[in-house]
């Protein structure tokens, strides 16, 4: 399969939790999958088959930024596609850690669809956003 195809798929197969968290959190399927963890663990499986099936990963790499730079400037469509997969299976977690946490919480769910969107599109700022409604809702920083 080409890393094009594994790009396609890995984008379609987060599609149906964003989904499930948006607009059916507290439905059975929704609470198992935010539970599982089933779909960022499957990412990982093609984060880890793409990371490094070009041979050896150089660690050093992510000691500085021109490391980085050069990793993903010489490091093909392998890397390229595993730093994807990356981001989509840890802005994944962290708009599960979002739905969690404010039904936990009991914030309204119409507060956290657009952290939710933020996660999905922009994984730290719908954090953010999260993080500042949350602090607003429960008035503690460490809660």
């Amino acid at each position: 399969m080409t890393p094009e195809a594994v790009f396609n798929l890995a984008n379609l197969f987060v599609l149906p939790q964003w989904l499930l968290m948006i607009f059916a959190p507290r439905w059975s399927a929704t609470k198992w999958l935010i539970n599982s963890y089933l779909i960022p663990a499957g990412l990982g499986v093609v984060y880890s088959i793409y990371l490094f099936s070009g041979g050896p990963v150089d660690f050093a790499s992510f000691g500085s930024l021109p490391g980085v730079k050069n990793l993903f400037a010489n490091g093909g469509d392998g890397v390229m596609l595993a730093g994807w997969v990356h981001y989509l299976a840890f802005d994944l977690v962290a708009g599960t850690f979002v739905l969690r946490d404010s039904q936990e919480k009991a914030i309204p769910h119409w507060l956290i669809v657009l952290p939710l969107f933020f996660c999905f599109m922009l994984g730290p700022v719908g954090l953010l956003l999260y993080w500042m409604i949350r602090v607003v809702r429960t008035r503690n920083l460490s809660a």
